[in-house]
């Protein structure tokens, strides 16, 4: 009986000392609002809201599976607008802002990418309605679902329900190359990439996700390294090259630096989409249960 005591205080201490040392797995360090987009009275979401973008500037928008696709709030949660005509998408998955506030979006079953201004006026189409490409095609895609654009306006397409690879356009949408393209899990072959974004050195971190990786690139597209992350989801990145990577089975946010897992943030259904805002805030969309996560550090 002893024995056995002092067996499992053994195991005890064993446990403790692994959880001591592993990465924070609670939300002690978040506040999680499921609440906090106000819809005005007599709308409802009326599908998934498969993404989210914040602006910087105040407002976040989120992406709906259902006419009108996109909805506009503040940071406080209060509504402001919403536009797109069931005509535009066929299926919506993707919104990001860039770095001059125009907002790019994907429609997966559609095999299109979209740049729209703040009014909704489309400006930019790559790829053609229903025509699908495979690893090699230079303006076709096969479901895309993420797209990231760098500093000089370089457009990168996460092109991976069906294909393996990101592509690479200059910020007119002229074809300038292809990123992966193998499909796999040997270093540098993809696997149901699922998100893309660029850090300060220019590299092209891609979310690998049925490989339950990040596959890191050059900015020339040669493979440099993998970090283990569960990444069914969305990417983005922070100024300092924090990375928060989401992912829809684990229902968490993965937070990565130098590569290394330092955090997760867990119980967020199904994180489909993610964004960060300039004041630091995430916000998730959990598509299977039709709301938005805001998600504030609590220091």
């Amino acid at each position: 009986m002893k024995t056995s005591i002092l067996a499992i205080c053994g195991a005890l201490i064993l446990v403790a000392t692994a959880l001591a040392q592993a990465p924070t797995d609670t939300n002690e360090n978040y506040t999680v609002d499921k609440e906090w987009a106000k819809l005005p009275a007599g709308m409802t979401w009326d599908g998934s809201t498969s993404n989210v973008a914040a602006d910087g500037q105040g407002n976040v928008v989120v992406l709906v599976r259902t006419a009108p696709f996109f909805r506009v709030f503040t940071r406080d949660g209060d509504f402001v607008k919403a536009w797109g005509e069931a005509e535009l998408y066929t299926e919506p998955h993707s919104v990001m802002f860039d770095h001059e506030g125009f907002i790019w979006s994907t429609d997966s079953r559609g095999h299109l990418v979209y740049k729209f201004n703040t009014d909704g006026d489309l400006l930019m189409t790559l790829g053609q309605k229903g025509v699908t490409g495979d690893n090699t095609a230079t303006d076709l895609f096969n479901r895309p679902n993420a797209v990231a654009i760098a500093p000089n306006g370089d457009i990168y397409v996460s092109d991976g329900y069906n294909n393996a690879r990101v592509v690479h356009f200059n910020s007119n949408g002229q074809f300038l190359g292809v990123i992966g393209g193998t499909e796999g899990s040997e270093p540098g072959q993809l696997e149901l990439p699922h998100g893309v974004v660029l850090d300060s050195a220019g590299r092209i971190l891609v979310g690998d996700s049925a490989n339950a990786r990040i596959s890191v690139f050059d900015p020339d597209g040669e493979f440099v390294e993998t970090w283990d992350a569960p990444s069914r989801g969305d990417m983005v990145i922070s100024s300092d090259d924090t990375v928060y990577v989401s992912d829809v089975n684990a229902g968490s946010i993965s937070v990565l630096r130098d590569g290394e897992l330092v955090e997760t943030i867990p119980g967020l259904g199904r994180p489909h989409g993610l964004t960060l805002d300039s004041d630091g805030t995430l916000y998730a969309s959990d598509s299977a249960n039709r709301l938005i996560m805001k998600i504030t550090p609590k220091n």
